[in-house]
């Protein structure tokens, strides 16, 4: 019974499930790097934590399981170390950290934890050790030594020539009138600081990263009996201006300035929030081509687009950027956010002249190069990024060029640079043709796109879509990259020239001497109607070359039977169209016969039924034709094993033995008459191959000819 009481708490807790037992409240970010940092220190003994020490510095950082295994803090290389966590010590004699380090007051905790000059500075001031020391609930943010060291003469002279002013009041600054640890630390709040109730802005990364006013919290959470103690890397100082006040006092954001109050963003940039302004400085504008910029500024839609790509969604403090981390921006598009050593980078580019200046709601970096999105750019500036310049030259070589800067809504299809590895078309009315019906009269995204769907071309053309399994096609061209959506126009950039649909599958092959006999052939089976009439086909088509390698006794046979033709010409017709981008490593494609064909690509080369193609993407208007150099065979029709229904012709040769051997109405079984299976196969002039099949057919039915 006892036995029974101990384990009922054991079964309720395995019925109610981890849920109820193991699982605390969520550990925040930077508790979830102190625990990892716990989980590889361990070997060395209890609260050892391992930190990584940024090779020529003494900054360190608790690591997590990327860091760890990258051995890199902004791509500069790092050692691991091992010293005690937060709050422990060692003991001598003893492996590890065993020992909780002394609790005491506020002011002797600041002595523990490393900021001594913290503590000698409230020693200079009449009022605050007191508190320190005395009764109450406090937090505070203690610079480390090097953060006091690292400031500037003259702000550290103005400090200490006025102790009990300005090195009080910037002390009380750091301090918070309650306790308040790490797990409460949440993203984006403001702290009440003891200075004048002036706000304390705290961010809280997902990389376990704390920021109080942009320092980095580098021990958190030492207790003290009237508080908690949580050392940072920088002197902090009151904020009071919103970002957009900000903007109106600096005299590098003149251009800025203007151009958010042309936007209507600065209700944006004053208002509630916590947002990173990435602000290009009057050298940032300076940088763009009149033209472009004036166009921008001109065009409220484009100038919204383009600040708002200044604007990331949430406040981002240099010293939380250990790597590489995609934001999203106001205006929607990402940004890979970065470091490299001291330097922070945008998209990979050093850009940044000067960071972390702490707004009420938020911070603002300098940038000196603009960002400008997609969305503000006219379809020349998305092609002079994209791989599709020499296609782009060829349109303005061909006087099509205000298509592709003015205000049309089109879509371009570019073909990619690669393709005109071996030289670009001459410039003449068919080449100027065929780069109007490369453009579409609507912007479109790709992802609207569907099977079947036609597009107007600027050449006057309807071009298909096709949608395959890993591919989407317009006529035989698929897009080879993620579309660039413009102000006016999309960019799509195509693996190949677009072929626009020239008459029928019946007319293609008509215009083209290859296919002659093949034509002849059609009009002999009377499939002409069929591949004239609107449908969706794939035609493997023999050439002229193909149908004379054919022994001619084996073609004069085929030509002369026009039920046979017509049955071997259906199977080179798939019925749907597979244009060559749509093909995979095989696909099965039904023909009209009714079998199916073998489509595979490997190489770029297109082969059939592992024959390869001579010519791909010949584009009809109902269909896609295929030159090929063989004529195809349908599969050949087989008898099945033993107990697998037999094909029509043994069917019927089976039962002619049978009415053979019921008309003989011998006495005596076949085995012991003078006319022996053998005999009776020969006489009904059967192959011994076709006797066999036979043979057993009569075995399995258990037949006795009598």
């Amino acid at each position: 019974m006892a036995l029974l009481v101990r384990l009922l708490p054991l079964a309720l807790a395995l019925a109610l499930g981890p849920a109820a037992t193991l699982e605390g409240p969520a550990k925040s970010p930077y508790q979830l790097v102190l625990q990892h940092s716990r989980l590889r220190g361990r070997q060395h003994g209890p609260n050892v934590c391992a930190v990584q020490k940024l090779i020529g510095t003494n900054k360190k950082y608790f690591t997590n399981c990327k860091q760890w295994y990258q051995r890199k803090i902004c791509g500069k290389s790092t050692v691991i170390s091992y010293e005690c966590c937060p709050g422990y010590e060692k003991v001598p004699g003893e492996k590890g950290c065993p020992a909780a380090l002394p609790l005491s007051n506020l002011y002797e905790t600041l002595g523990i934890v490393g900021s001594t000059t913290t503590q000698l500075y409230t020693d200079r001031t009449e009022k605050l050790r007191p508190e320190m020391e005395g009764p109450g609930s406090f937090t505070i943010f203690a610079p480390s030594n090097e953060a006091w060291a690292s400031l500037p003469a003259e702000v550290l002279d103005s400090l200490v020539s006025n102790v009990n002013i300005e090195l009080l009041n910037a002390l009380r600054y750091h301090m918070v009138n309650r306790r308040v640890l790490t797990d409460e630390l949440k993203h984006g709040m403001a702290l009440t600081s003891m200075y004048q109730n002036s706000g304390i802005q705290i961010h809280h990364y997902p990389n376990g990263i704390v920021t109080v006013n942009c320092a980095r919290l580098l021990k958190a959470d030492h207790h003290a009996t009237n508080g908690v103690v949580h050392l940072i890397d920088k002197v902090i100082s009151t904020v009071t201006n919103n970002i957009q006040q900000i903007i109106e006092i600096e005299d590098t954001f003149e251009t800025l300035r203007a151009a958010v109050a042309a936007s209507g963003l600065n209700t944006v940039l004053e208002g509630d929030g916590q947002f990173t302004l990435l602000a290009p400085t009057n050298e940032a504008f300076e940088k763009i081509p009149a033209e472009t910029l004036n166009r921008i500024l001109g065009d409220p839609e484009a100038l919204r687009d383009l600040l708002n790509n200044h604007i990331l969604k949430s406040a981002m403090c240099a010293e939380a950027i250990v790597a590489g981390m995609s934001m999203e921006t106001l205006e929607g598009t990402t940004l890979e956010v970065g470091c490299s050593g001291d330097m922070l980078t945008i998209n990979g580019k050093a850009i940044i002249s000067n960071k972390d200046i702490l707004a009420t709601n938020g911070v603002i970096h300098f940038i000196d190069e603009l960002l400008i999105p997609d969305s503000a750019k006219t379809l020349f500036e998305l092609a002079a990024e994209s791989d599709v310049s020499t296609a782009v030259d060829l349109f303005r070589q061909a006087g099509l060029g205000t298509h592709l800067s003015g205000k049309e809504r089109l879509t371009l299809l570019a073909p990619m640079n690669s393709i005109f590895k071996d030289g670009t078309p001459n410039i003449d009315s068919h080449t100027k043709n065929l780069l109007l019906n490369h453009m579409i009269k609507d912007q479109l995204a790709s992802k609207y796109l569907y099977h079947g769907q036609t597009l107007d071309t600027l050449g006057g053309k309807k071009l298909r879509v096709f949608v395959y399994r890993n591919s989407l096609c317009i006529e035989n061209s698929c897009i080879a990259a993620h579309d660039k959506r413009g102000r006016y126009g999309t960019l799509f950039t195509m693996d190949r020239m677009l072929t626009p649909p020239m008459g029928t599958v019946m007319d293609v092959l008509k215009g083209d001497n290859r296919f002659s006999m093949l034509v002849a052939a059609i009009q002999s089976a009377g499939l002409t109607e069929t591949l004239n009439r609107e449908g969706v086909y794939t035609v493997f088509a023999p050439t002229n070359e193909a149908f004379q390698a054919m022994p001619p006794e084996e073609l004069n046979k085929l030509l002369g039977n026009a039920k046979e033709l017509a049955n071997i010409l259906k199977y080179h017709i798939g019925d749907e169209i597979l244009v060559s981008g749509g093909i995979g490593a095989l696909v099965r494609l039904k023909s009209l016969q009714g079998d199916k064909l073998e489509v595979s690509s490997k190489n770029n080369i297109v082969s059939v039924n592992k024959e390869p193609v001579a010519e791909a993407d010949i584009m009809a208007t109902n269909g896609v034709v295929y030159a090929i150099s063989s004529v195809l065979q349908p599969p050949a029709v087989r008898p099945q094993e033993r107990g697998d229904e037999l094909a029509d012709s043994a069917l019927d040769i089976f039962k002619q033995a049978s009415a053979y051997s019921r008309a003989a109405q011998t006495s005596v079984k076949l085995g012991k008459s003078g006319l022996g299976l053998k005999s009776l196969y020969a006489c009904l002039g059967l192959s011994p191959k076709q006797a066999q099949t036979c043979h057993l057919l009569y075995i399995d039915q258990n037949i006795m000819v009598q």
